[in-house]
């Protein structure tokens, strides 16, 4: 089955995605705009594995504290439109935690810069990023997923398999 680690949003983050992907539309770009309930962060891409369960007991290694972070601009990856985030210095750390984890466990993943983005669109049909109002959106980050991609009639299907709550011991940073 074809895995990743992401961080899954709250209502208030998804309608403030929604309400870009809206303002983009209205520009009259068109492309293959992430569906609702498909918007996340992606912290690991693992790919085909067969061992969720071996995932998830990895993942519970893994320690940090509720963060916040904050929607705050636009950019794209050739003909990849994504929103940025701005967070504290635990979402990098957060993201090293699971790959270092990951590495010891000899599980596979994408091992590309974790650079912290949210999928908007695919292939537009524009070629530059156009100027739009980004929602002030801020969203503590608490639990951290493993989730399961599947190909549907429609789209990819996205499936939580299982969770980690973040820790509130001071101690950790």
């Amino acid at each position: 089955m074809r895995l990743f680690i992401a961080i899954n949003f709250d209502d208030k983050m998804k309608n403030a995605l929604l309400t870009v992907q809206e303002q983009l539309k209205q520009k009259n770009i068109h492309g293959n705009y992430t569906k609702p309930e498909n918007l996340h962060l992606t912290l690991a891409f693992i790919g085909e594995y067969s061992d969720p369960d071996r995932v998830l007991d990895t993942l519970s290694m893994v320690h940090f504290k509720p963060f916040e972070m904050r929607l705050n601009r636009l950019g794209n990856f050739g003909r990849l439109w994504w929103a940025g985030i701005s967070a504290p210095e635990q979402l990098p750390s957060c993201a090293s935690q699971i790959r270092h984890y990951l590495a010891d466990a000899g599980i596979p993943f994408d091992r590309k810069k974790f650079s912290p983005h949210i999928t908007l669109i695919r292939e537009p049909d524009k070629t530059s990023v156009p100027e739009i109002t980004i929602p002030d959106s801020v969203m503590t980050v608490s639990e951290i997923s493993l989730m399961r991609s599947d190909k549907g009639r429609h789209g990819m299907i996205y499936t939580e398999i299982g969770s980690i709550e973040a820790s509130t011991d001071r101690r950790l940073t």
